[in-house]
Order: C-alpha cells, then structure tokens, then sequence
C-alpha cells in the first residue's frame, strides 16, 4: 500500500503554501490498515537503527514541530517505540533558561545534538526561535539583544538573518554526517478545538491542559503565516520539512515513520566489513574457545 512521500515534501525554498496541505488527507488508509502498516515499518526501522548504529558514520535528528495537541508525543511514542533506547536520545525543548539565554539562539540545540550512530528526537527545536518569538517578538529582549530595544518590532531583515542562521547550521550538520527530518504536524483549527475539549472533559487528561494554550490558540492565523516564512526559508533537499496531516493520529504516524524508514534506506547502510587479520583473529579466537 507504501505512501508516496514526496506528497508530503514542501519542496526547496520556493513559494510554499501550507493551505495547499489537507489536514485530514489519509491515502488509501484507514484505521486499521494503517496500524498494520505502522507494525511494518517499526520492524524495517528497528534493522536499520542497528545499521546506523554498528556503521557509526551518520547520525540521524528528528524534529517535531507543530500546534498544541497536534500530535507531536504520540507520534513520537509509537514511531519510536520498537528502537533500542540506547541508539536514541529525546530532548523536549522547553522555555530557555538563564543560561541559555547567555549564548546565541542555537547554542543549547547544539549540546542537543545526536552522536555518530545514533537517532536525536527535538520535540520541538531551535525553531522555536523563529516561531513563537516571532508571534511573541518580546521575548527577544531576553536574548540580551543589542539592536533591539523595549518595543521595538523585528522587520523582515532581523528574521531573514535568522533564517540564515539557521539554513547554514543545518548545512554544518549535513556536511558532518547528520542527516536532518523535520516534520509539521498539521492540524486543522477544528481538530485542535476537539482535542482540548477532550483534555477538558477527561480526568485522565486534565494534566494535559493549560489555559494558556487557549491564549496561544487566539493567535493560530500568526502562527500559520510563521510556520509557512519558516518553512518556505529552510526547507531544502537536504534538510527537508514534510508536511503531515495530522487530523488523524494514526495516518500521522505511518507518514512519519514511512519518510524516516525511506531516508535510511537512501543512506545505502552495511555492517562493517572486518580485515584479513581481523578475521584471522575471529578464527584464532574460536580456536581458542572450541578448544578450552
């Protein structure tokens, strides 16, 4: 049944329209297909982490971004549940703190980052920085910004530079062996109205729920058009975004997991192949077990 995951790719640098993405699109899935699927993919990603893994020469970073309650820990649960733990590492980005705002925008992503062999997960991620401060420019004033005062509104050039910075920190990455997904969790409006409702009305899911994401909410046109600026700016070949309905969680899922599986497999991975006296040494070994 395999998707086509092109669908999903927002192309490079061009003129991007998130509207142009359905929320709600599930192929020829349905439920329970998908979940089949899912079981699929999670077994063909589970042999190539251990590739990624005992080749050692790539690394592999995942982001997450998207609206509240799109669906970014569930995905991350399923998709990723059949993995060693040992081969992964998760960060969820939280508010920065005093520290953090000591250095450039980057530089905690950058600590973040996976080791050779292994599979990073940044739910949410230095975008963040190009999101939610853009929505909120007042938070820049705790960057400690010189060319910015109380005020004060970023123009076009401030956020273009940090596109840049942005696109060429990724490119540092590529160029050093760490291959870079990332992924927006597109929900509709509607379906996100839902969810919260859902959060409300079950005890289980109270904890869930902060009236701030209502706050949040009452900005959703502001945060279209940023993700659409961010996207349009830094999305590459390389260092692509993919646009995930996410209406529905279990087609989010299998999309998800469809492009990590793909992008693996495009890396060509082997086992290492051992050298002559290392062989040597296998059998000189064997001998010497055999032999006790």
């Amino acid at each position: 049944m395999g998707l086509k995951i092109k669908e999903f790719f927002a192309g490079e640098n061009g003129e991007f329209n998130l509207k142009d993405f359905d929320t709600d699109f599930t192929g020829d899935f349905d439920k329970e297909s998908a979940a089949a699927e899912l079981e699929r993919l999670k077994a063909e990603l589970t042999e190539l982490q251990d590739l990624l893994y005992a080749n050692n020469q790539h690394s592999l970073l995942l982001i997450f971004q998207a609206m509240d309650a799109a669906g970014k820990d569930s995905a991350i649960k399923h998709v990723m549940s059949g993995l060693n733990p040992q081969g992964c590492q998760v960060y969820s980005f939280k508010q920065p703190s005093s520290e953090d705002y000591e250095h450039d925008f980057l530089w905690r992503h950058y600590k973040a980052l996976p080791e050779k062999g292994r599979i990073g997960i940044h739910n949410r991620s230095h975008y963040e920085n190009v999101l939610v401060c853009k929505v909120h420019p007042e938070l820049l004033l705790k960057e400690n910004r010189s060319d910015l005062e109380v005020g004060e509104k970023p123009d076009g050039d401030f956020w273009d530079k940090r596109y840049t910075s942005i696109a060429d920190f990724e490119k540092h990455l590529h160029r050093n062996g760490t291959m870079i997904i990332k992924f927006f969790l597109n929900v509709s409006k509607k379906e996100q109205k839902e969810r919260f409702l859902e959060r409300i009305d079950d005890p289980a899911k109270n904890w869930k729920f902060s009236s701030f994401d209502i706050e949040e909410r009452r900005h959703w046109d502001e945060y279209m058009d940023a993700y659409q600026d961010a996207i349009r700016n830094t999305s590459t070949k390389n260092s692509p975004w993919y646009i995930i309905p996410a209406d529905k969680k279990w087609f989010a899922r299998v999309a998800v997991c469809s492009i990590i599986v793909e992008t693996l497999q495009n890396l060509n991975l082997k086992y290492p192949e051992l050298s002559e006296d290392e062989v040597a040494k296998l059998q000189e070994s064997r001998e010497a077990l055999t032999g006790e």
